[in-house]
């Protein structure tokens, strides 16, 4: 298993300048590669291949234009290739969007692999670079002693600050111990997440918190002069301002799944389609009666509470902690389908957040009978017996494709940080 251990870095003026130069370095080699790829496709039907690509950065380097290309470490250069020959395998396998050309404004970032750096005693030297970086360990001193990073990868965010990451492969951690719990999560905007336990988990709404001090830098911003250094520092306030929102996201996501894989064994969600949720009313005309301010507040919403990141950390963590996460068929009526009897209702509202059950008179809480709906659903999947209670029966109510009753297991772990 791959662990990535992020730390705060301090160059000192030179260095930077170096990580600088680095940067544009391996942002124009991702630029003018995938420009040859792109002419050689539409031009001549060709694909090309990373030989092609390290030959061609081979060949840059001999000119006079491009010679500064040797004047930074290779190794970020070359790693820079076999990421864009990932991306676009990525894309062919439907897995990932066309990539896109790298723009200075956004966070810069060089990989180094263990040819290109070195770490002893604490001290942490770079390719090309006269002394070693400066950072701050955040972890206990015997960690960093024992530390074999397989890669470096050195980066600097929008506001300036800059970040390590050492990747370490290590080996497979224990199973946590049992606790004989499981629980039903049914997402969502208003409540983040309402458990079958009854109990609700707020939406922290972090973007909303921010937004009038957002809004308003970014009105600075707009006034001031492209290129000049009031325009630069107006930046900087709208760069640490989404750093903030970004990081109290990712704390409260660190802590909201972190819980929910300690204390329970099985932890049973819904598979959302967030693009369909979140998609956006632009170029769109307005019909009667709809209110496309509205939705747009219901994307932002949707796409500040970070529902799938919620997933992805689910699923990571409990693959290491040995416990299961089952993902649930998106057409399963868990909202209109009393918990009680089983009655299921011909059609629920969503303005409706309580209703009463025809047949046995039950009162529901929506988000509740959801998550205890979907908590049953998910313990029939996970004692290998799926059926109708999984959803793969149900009739879609919308345009998208239907969700396969064989495709609720979660999916293969594909990345590991310490489990906070």
């Amino acid at each position: 298993m791959r662990t990535a251990y992020k730390v705060r870095a301090y160059p000192d003026s030179e260095q930077a300048a170096q990580l600088g130069r680095t940067f544009g370095c391996v942002r124009l080699v991702w630029n003018k590669t995938l420009d040859l790829r792109h002419r050689a496709y539409h031009a001549h039907g060709k694909t090309t291949s990373y030989k092609e690509t390290d030959a061609a950065l081979t060949a840059w380097k001999k000119t006079e234009e491009l010679a500064f290309l040797s004047e930074v470490s290779s190794v970020p250069l070359q790693q820079n290739l076999r990421h864009q020959h990932a991306a676009y395998a990525n894309f062919f396998a439907g897995r990932a969007k066309y990539p896109r050309f790298k723009s200075r404004n956004g966070r810069q970032s060089a990989h180094y692999t263990r040819s290109a750096f070195s770490l002893r005693d604490g001290r942490l030297k770079l390719a090309k670079h006269g002394k070693p970086l400066n950072f701050v360990w955040s972890w206990d001193a015997g960690t960093l002693a024992k530390l074999n990073p397989t890669m470096v990868i050195v980066s600097r965010e929008p506001d300036g600050r800059w970040y390590l990451t050492f990747a370490v492969d290590t080996e497979d951690p224990q199973a946590v111990p049992e606790t004989g719990s499981t629980v039903g999560v049914d997402l969502g905007v208003k409540d983040f997440a309402v458990l079958s336990t009854e109990e609700k988990i707020p939406n922290p709404r972090h973007l909303d918190r921010k937004a009038r001090n957002l809004c308003r830098y970014q009105r600075q911003m707009a006034r001031k002069k492209p290129g000049s250094a009031n325009r630069r520092k107006a930046k900087n306030k709208v760069a640490r301002t989404h750093r903030k929102i970004r990081n109290a996201r990712a704390d409260f996501l660190h802590r909201a799944s972190t819980r929910l894989v300690r204390e329970h064994d099985v932890v049973a969600i819904e598979d959302l389609h967030i693009a369909g949720i979140s998609s956006s009313p632009k170029g769109t005309v307005d019909k009667p009666g709809r209110n496309v301010r509205a939705k747009a507040g219901l994307n932002r919403a949707v796409m500040d509470a970070a529902l799938g990141e919620f997933r992805l950390q689910l699923e990571y963590k409990a693959e290491r902690a040995g416990k299961r996460v089952v993902v649930i068929d998106r057409w399963y009526p868990s909202s209109k389908t009393c918990s009680a009897c089983g009655h299921l209702l011909e059609r629920l509202k969503l303005s409706v957040r309580q209703w009463t059950c025809p047949n046995c008179g039950t009162r529901h809480d929506r988000d509740h009978n959801a998550a205890k709906n979907i908590l049953a659903a998910g313990l029939a999947v996970a004692g290998a017996t799926p059926g109708d209670a999984c959803g793969a029966g149900v009739n879609p109510q919308g345009a998208s494709p239907r969700s396969s009753a064989t495709k609720q297991e979660p999916q293969p772990v594909r990345v590991g940080v310490p489990l906070l």
